[in-house]
């Protein structure tokens, strides 16, 4: 063969060859070089294991549709960018759609706004301002995800009380990774931890744990413990998180000694402690008064290094409360009134909890202070908002309260700590003290080895309204007597989250991006100057180096 077209045929296949190993090379080797500087394209390793338990395609529909103004624009790209994302990492396929709640042909639209509810995906009013004028649209900014058998949808654009548009786009994004992450996660799910609610001493009656069961129910096992039947610590090391939901009767030293020995040997507490007993059946008329209450865990508490205080919290920011007016035609007129002594607290510390969650409701809340206790992290989480007050034992609680006008002045405490959450090295309550008798004082743990611990100064803080017409429970933050939920639900799944998978999906609440904002007085003074940078100087270039080019051929080939 002729040496002139053996190279060519040589250069041909190399080309092909190394064109080849170009289309196909993501299939033996890829890798994702993220160069921005918050990690903006990276995901944990807790979403990376996610993903890798995928057992199954995923389908998922974007509903954030529609002409949407630059704020929103940007969200809906970030949606398709942690999605696609999550598909290269994920050895199942991901597929994604676009649906249009209110595009779905004929009847079908009003059914599927419905069950979108269910997941809690609401429309929401987006009001803008396009060229001088004001627009408004209803948008659905959440996603449905569908794996083979099972179906969830989640809502995405979430915020904290008081902040404006673009910290709320802002924040949305930061949490994008999680609450997806966590959404395929529950689709998935095979082996599920256990969760033990504390019963025996008086706690919430069947109808009022609903929500915490109905919480919790998606990604963990939860079960009632009966104390009396708990024969040693061990009992208890099936659980992960126990949870103490308002005692009515006074713990002794059998049940601290098993809650202190369960905390020892690295198990996660939360306590949701009343510590003043109100009858409200009595706050008619001239009223009640509200007095302390021992539950016989505040010394147990006092050693982890907080004290739920014998006082009542009223707040500016309230809830109402419902009371029967009289009635019509034989059926009582209820009204909810302003009630100062129902919180609604939105002012959360920047932790992976609290991070993005909106107003918690309590009713009937003390303070907490914090004491001595070395190597124990204490982390306020909701506080009270600026216009507050605290009332010291014994407090008047009465319902002709609710129509005067409250004296703004006096709510003057400021913001104060509701819930705090405890982490470190627990010293325990029985070191260098005498163990019940039932016990073996040999096996006792004087440290703790690891555990988690959160104190609410409220014990209904997890507790389900019910239904005044059929006395049916409701979820948590659902109220009967107000349109508007809170977030009571949100902060309890957080929260157990937080304690069993405290490096799991919800670290990735961490992230935070920051808000690069464009100089819009710029914007305006030179949007004309960009906008012949942008789009007249790149064709006279182009004419240029083409008549630049023609010249010097020209010039070329006279010579």
């Amino acid at each position: 063969m002729n040496r002139k077209y053996s190279a060519l045929l040589y250069g041909i296949l190399a080309i092909s060859l190394i064109w080849f190993l170009v289309l196909n090379l993501d299939k033996w080797w890829s890798f994702r070089l993220d160069m921005t500087e918050e990690g903006k394209y990276s995901i944990g390793q807790a979403t990376l294991d996610v993903l890798e338990d995928m057992d199954g395609p995923l389908e998922v529909d974007i509903l954030l549709m529609g002409d949407l103004p630059p704020g929103m624009k940007r969200f809906q790209r970030n949606i398709e960018q942690i999605l696609k994302t999550f598909r290269s990492y994920s050895r199942e396929e991901i597929s994604i759609n676009y649906v249009d709640p209110l595009a779905v042909a004929g009847d079908s639209s009003e059914q599927y706004i419905i069950k979108l509810a269910d997941y809690g995906i609401n429309p929401t009013n987006l009001h803008s301002n396009r060229n001088g004028t004001q627009a408004t649209q209803l948008i659905f900014p959440g996603i449905v995800l569908r794996s083979p058998t099972k179906e969830t949808g989640v809502l995405l654009l979430k915020g904290e009380l008081g902040m404006g548009p673009e910290e709320t786009l802002n924040l949305s994004i930061e949490n994008l990774e999680f609450e997806i992450g966590q959404a395929i996660k529950r689709l998935y799910a095979v082996n599920k931890r256990a969760i033990g609610i504390i019963i025996g001493q008086g706690e919430m009656e069947e109808d009022e744990g609903y929500g915490m069961v109905e919480a919790l129910n998606e990604d963990f096992e939860v079960y009632k413990v009966p104390f009396e039947q708990a024969k040693s610590v061990e009992d208890l090391l099936t659980f992960e998180v126990l949870i103490v939901a308002g005692p009515k009767v006074a713990y002794g030293e059998r049940e601290k000694y098993l809650l202190d020995q369960f905390l020892m040997y690295g198990g996660n507490i939360l306590f949701m402690m009343d510590q003043m007993t109100i009858n409200l059946e009595e706050a008619g008329g001239n009223g009640t008064v509200a007095m302390p209450f021992d539950s016989g865990i505040d010394d147990l508490l006092f050693r982890y290094g907080v004290r739920i205080n014998k006082d009542l919290i009223k707040d500016l920011n309230f809830g109402y409360y419902p009371v029967v007016s009289g009635e019509f035609g034989n059926q009582p007129q209820i009204v909810p009134l302003p009630w100062p002594f129902y919180v609604q607290a939105g002012k959360m510390a920047s932790h992976p909890i609290t991070k993005g969650l909106d107003l918690v409701q309590f009713r009937f809340v003390s303070s907490i202070d914090t004491v001595k206790a070395d190597q124990v992290k204490k982390t306020p989480l909701i506080f009270s908002s600026n216009y507050s007050r605290r009332e010291s034992a014994p407090v008047r609680v009465a319902f002709k309260d609710m129509s005067k006008e409250p004296d703004i002045k006096s709510f003057n405490s400021g913001s104060l700590p509701l819930v705090y959450l405890l982490e470190g090295k627990f010293t325990s309550f029985f070191k260098n003290r005498f163990v019940p008798d039932e016990f073996d004082a040999s096996k006792i743990l004087p440290e703790s080895n690891g555990g988690k611990i959160l104190v609410a100064g409220d014990a209904e803080v997890f507790k389900s309204w019910v239904k005044p017409q059929d006395q049916i429970p409701l979820p948590l933050g659902n109220n009967p007597f107000s349109e508007k939920s809170t977030a009571n639900r949100t902060f309890l799944q957080n929260t157990v989250n937080y304690m069993v998978y405290p490096e799991g999906i919800i670290a990735s609440k961490n992230k935070e991006f920051e808000i690069r904002p464009l100089n819009k007085v710029k914007i305006k003074q030179q949007r004309s100057m960009w906008q012949v940078i942008n789009v007249v100087l790149p064709v006279l270039l182009v004419i240029f180096i083409g008549w630049l080019k023609q010249f010097l051929r020209k010039r070329k080939y006279v010579k």
